[in-house]
């Protein structure tokens, strides 16, 4: 049997906590190979996150989002021996063939999913935990021109819906949910769903829920729910000072007071 690297151990992966980004997700290729293993583990979590994944074979074949991981692992290597001209040629080929820019210094643990793959961003200083989803037209960006760590860090088993914008050097964390077209500038906590411009946190879960691809079942009928609300409250407001109304009303015509100008 080979021997696998330890970040693709099927047992210790689901419970390594996040790791801060001195050495993230203690990849195959930061010691200097890479294991097939991690690429095996990588179509797994696909099948296992995508219903309408069929075999190993189609993930091989017809998954963008899987040959820009599997590329980005290899250009990764050339980012770390510092030879960034190569690096970034190569990227840009394959932001040509899957409609994936991911930057050759970006981190991505194991099990990451970029499904539908086509107009994703992910910035130089992005690090992606385990087992994130990440749809079609995400940008992990920075806000800036600032120097140093400035995009963002998924923690583990984070979604991340068709058209967010996560910017700056931001933490998202572990199993939240962000929303189709939010904008997110700021943290966001452990098991919390985000939805808006800007994001804001809509809903915290107590206990991590199973990940899937319904992440358009964020946050049922939030908006009406408290369109609803602000009538109740409008509706208590006005039984309440109603009746001040009504006797300040008829102290004023009692004394002569004029209604209007």
């Amino acid at each position: 049997m080979s021997k696998a690297c330890k970040q693709c151990d099927p047992v210790s992966n689901e419970e390594r906590p996040f790791e801060p980004p001195v050495m993230p997700f203690r990849s195959g290729l930061a010691a200097g190979r890479i294991c097939p293993r991690c690429i095996l583990y990588d179509i797994r979590a696909i099948r296992k996150y995508d219903p309408a994944c069929r075999s190993i074979w189609e993930v091989i074949f017809c998954y963008p989002g899987f040959h820009a991981v599997c590329a980005h692992r290899v250009i990764h290597k050339f980012y770390n021996m510092r030879l960034f001209l190569i690096a970034r040629l190569l990227s840009q080929i394959v932001r040509f063939l899957t409609g994936v820019e991911i930057h050759p210094g970006a981190t991505l643990g194991n099990g990451v999913f970029i499904d539908h793959a086509h107009g994703v961003v992910i910035g130089e200083t992005a690090i992606i935990g385990d087992h994130c989803i990440i749809y079609q037209g995400v940008t992990l960006g920075g806000t800036g021109k600032a120097a140093g760590k400035r995009h963002p860090t998924l923690e583990p088993h984070v979604t991340i819906g068709a058209g967010a914008k996560i910017l700056g050097n931001i933490t998202i964390g572990s199993y939240s949910r962000v929303g189709a077209g939010s904008v997110v500038v700021h943290d966001v906590p452990e098991h919390a769903t985000v939805v808006g411009i800007p994001g804001k946190v809509v809903r915290l879960r107590k206990v991590p829920s199973a990940q899937c691809l319904d992440h358009g079942d964020l946050e049922p009928e939030t908006v009406p729910d408290r369109v609803a609300r602000l009538d109740e409250l409008d509706d208590e407001a006005l039984a309440q000072y109603m009746p001040a109304l009504r006797n300040r009303l008829h102290r004023n015509m009692a004394e002569g007071f004029p209604l209007s100008d």
